[in-house]
């Protein structure tokens, strides 16, 4: 594992008038100021947010324009085919736009791309049916902001483009190279002046969806009843939980349970959790794998044929199979990290960019491992498998190093790329894989530093601290996740009184702890709890950071800490 260092947030602001002003304890108004929420407004739009604090979607450039484009075909009766992606954010965004342009009478269906023949966005082929389909209007979503040639095909062919994406837009020499479709909505654009730019996809089909209602006179509230699709494709494209993206998140969370679309309701009861009780954390670690099981394995359409579907018997085979396929890809990711894994550490473990070519790998699990390299090594990764005629792959980035500015450095060597400042995709000749390595490592400049994890703590805070009121208090910052995470707390020189491993998988340390003035805490670790024993040996002492929780166990409620990282003092 990469090496840690703890870090306490140092950011400033009145503490004490924060908590007075907006009715919360010091210690909360800390952790909202390290989240870089500043401003009273700011404060009480992150406390109390809701669907009236979004956006307009009529801020997007291009919105309007797409929008009557929309309306006249709708009115023309012309065939639109929306263009998706094979990824969580592209179904979500799918959905919403196909169940949207339905409700506002259009002629319309949909294509998404199949991850191993025809690999990321619209392509030529794609293209070349839709006009021989007799389709009048090609509408992508999630993808088409890089796909400069193919856009200027379709047009070629005679049809009508319109993009909606959020994707990084490409530059040469400064300027954007933007594909020539009939209208782009993508807030990326330089010349866009949305004032939040970091939404997904699912989000801006979402708002067009949005605007298109208000201009055919469709309820409003119909659209809010798709607001889950948003939130579910916010979360799953790992969008940092701020600004709009946070309040779409929570709104959307809390509409899950009344979805109409019983398809999502199935794949909820297949994996045994609450419909009325769903977090961030289910969705983008159960929910959304499953979504995203269809699109890796075997089609995406899979995922949205459910989503779509009105079928009881239907629904219930779909989401099974969605499942299974998961349990599936969990196996060969397994596989397929610890190949990884040992290739790094005997081939490449010098390097700073990481680039492993697992031949065999199936290519949609590429990114996962490449995710699992940079999570242990703490460094930037790419998984590198065989497609159909050339070599695919897919990177995770760390903070440091901009993944998708060091492609562009190496585009030479790349038949095809796109992608964030954290995640990318690619597309290579077989013979250029060491050359790609060498390269991507000789321009990176990244220090020792970098490799270092840096693990933040919110507040050194005493148990004597911790309550269930506090803990309540600490419940209205969720959701958590990327961008907005967990509050995390140290304490030091904590006694071990006592220590048992627990769990059938024995993956659980229990622990009975004391600090130095005396004050006892229950505490949990999750982690390998055999190897923990052995590290931990005769010592006796703990240095540990978590989060406070409240234990619920036969109808008696205590309070105890979920430790997230430790230390072993070496003072037994």
């Amino acid at each position: 594992m990469a090496a840690e260092k703890w870090m306490v947030q140092t950011k400033r602001a009145d503490f004490n008038e924060m908590a007075k002003c907006h009715g919360i304890t010091p210690v909360t108004a800390r952790i909202i100021r390290n989240r870089d929420v500043i401003g009273r407004e700011s404060v009480e739009r992150y406390l109390h947010g809701g669907l009236k604090d979004l956006y307009s979607p009529h801020l997007l450039k291009d919105m309007d324009i797409t929008v009557d484009i929309i309306k006249s075909k709708i009115k023309d009766s012309k065939p639109i085919r929306i263009v998706g992606d094979y990824d969580i954010d592209g179904v979500c965004s799918t959905y919403l736009l196909y169940k949207g342009l339905k409700e506002a009478g259009a002629v319309v269906d949909y294509e998404i791309p199949d991850r191993i023949k025809d690999g990321y966005g619209i392509n030529e082929s794609i293209i070349r049916a839709a006009a021989a389909d007799g389709i009048d209007t090609i509408l992508t979503c999630d993808n088409g902001i890089a796909a400069v040639d193919q856009i200027r095909l379709a047009k070629e062919l005679g049809l009508t483009v319109l993009i909606t994406d959020h994707h990084d837009i490409r530059k040469e020499e400064g300027k954007e190279l933007l594909p020539p479709a009939d209208t782009i909505v993508n807030p990326k654009q330089m010349s866009c002046t949305y004032p939040y730019k970091e939404i997904c996809g699912g989000l801006v089909a979402y708002k067009l969806v949005q605007a298109l209602y208000e201009s055919c006179s469709i309820p409003a509230d119909k659209c809010v009843e798709m607001l889950e699709f948003a939130a579910i494709a916010t979360v799953g494209d790992v969008m940092k939980l701020q600004d709009e993206n946070r309040i779409i998140v929570k709104e959307g969370l809390k509409r899950i349970g009344s979805t109409r679309s019983s398809g999502l309701l199935k794949l909820i009861e297949k994996n045994n959790l609450d419909k009325d009780e769903m977090t961030a954390y289910q969705i983008g670690f159960v929910i959304g794998p499953c979504l995203n099981a269809g699109g890796r394995l075997q089609t995406a359409k899979l995922a949205l044929s459910l989503l779509l579907s009105e079928d009881e018997s239907e629904t219930d085979r779909l989401a099974m199979e969605l499942k299974d396929l998961n349990d599936q890809r969990k196996t060969m990711t397994k596989e397929g990290t610890e190949q990884a894994m040992e290739q790094v550490k005997s081939l490449y473990a010098q390097d700073k960019v990481l680039v492993v070519y697992l031949p065999e790998c199936h290519e949609s699990l590429a990114g996962i491992i490449a995710g699992r390299l940079r999570e242990h090594f703490q460094k930037p990764a790419f998984v590198l498998t065989d497609g159909e005629e050339h070599v695919k792959g897919s990177g995770r980035s760390i903070e440091a190093y901009h993944m998708f500015d060091s492609l562009v450095e190496v585009k030479d060597l790349l038949i095809k790329f796109g992608g964030h400042p954290l995640a990318a995709g690619l597309s290579l000749k077989r013979e250029d894989v060491d050359e790609f390595r060498r390269r991507l490592n000789q321009l990176a400049k990244l220090t020792e530093d970098d490799f270092i994890r840096k693990v933040w703590i919110d507040v050194p805070m005493p148990f004597e601290y911790i309550s269930e009121p506090f803990i309540e208090e600490l419940e209205r910052l969720e959701p958590f996740g990327q961008g907005n995470e967990k509050p995390s707390f140290a304490q030091k020189d904590l006694y071990i009184r006592s220590v048992r491993v627990m769990g059938k998988n024995r993956n659980v340390v229990k622990f009975s702890l004391a600090a130095k003035d005396g004050v006892p805490m229950d505490g949990l670790l999750f982690t390998d709890g055999d190897r923990f024993m052995q590290e931990l040996g005769d010592s006796r002492m703990l240095d540990v950071i978590y989060y406070p929780a409240v234990n619920e166990y036969n109808g008696n409620r205590s309070l105890q800490i979920v430790i997230k990282s430790y230390k072993i003092s070496k003072i037994s």
